[in-house]
């Protein structure tokens, strides 16, 4: 684990449980070992509240859109916490390997299907990365759903699904896998 992933823990934990408090549920359905963690996205707080979650002695390797590395001061502080850059738009070969080097060496990633922030009144298409990758490998995904009703000081919340791996007895269907990922996500939601 990069030491200065659980500094930055214990820096930023304190100010976002009082401004923007968050329940945390499910924290038992984190596996040990690989997998790819799935999350929907209405806000910039989530891969903080996400990283929260997992705590401090969990790493996540978050992949993030590439404007936000090319951002001087941001840039040295995401890569030193483990992100790592996904262009998006195109098949990022690069922002690939990188997320199966990682499940290789038994680590978590985090990835936002959707691909793009998305608010409670829109919806957007999941990309097909996160499921791709998951039967490449066949490792499990993790969905988590964060409320997307975020304010200062309001609770929100946050749930951790259960792990599972996809099935590939129908075929690759990777739009298919993509919706019932999705879907996953949205259940969670009820747990609420």
């Amino acid at each position: 684990m990069k030491f200065s992933y659980a500094v930055y823990y214990f820096i930023v934990y304190p100010f976002i449980k009082i401004i923007f408090p968050c329940r945390f549920k499910g924290k038992t359905n984190i596996p040990k070992g690989p997998a790819i963690v799935c999350a929907n996205h209405s806000s910039l707080l989530d891969p903080i509240l996400i990283a929260l979650a997992f705590g401090p002695r969990r790493q996540l390797f978050f992949m993030a859109k590439a404007e936000l590395l090319k951002i001087p001061v941001l840039k040295n502080i995401l890569n030193s916490a483990g992100v790592f850059p996904v262009e998006r738009g195109e098949t990022d070969i690069n922002a690939i390997r990188t997320a199966m080097k990682h499940l290789k060496n038994g680590e978590q990633i985090m990835m936002f299907p959707e691909g793009t922030r998305v608010g409670a009144d829109e919806s957007a298409a999941a990309k097909s990365g996160a499921v791709r990758i998951a039967a490449k490998l066949n490792v499990p995904i993790l969905p988590v759903y964060i409320s997307n009703n975020k304010k200062a000081f309001r609770m929100s919340k946050l749930i951790i699904g259960e792990p599972y791996k996809l099935n590939l007895t129908e075929g690759r269907d990777y739009s298919r896998l993509s919706e019932e990922l999705m879907q996953k996500i949205k259940e969670l939601e009820s747990a609420v």
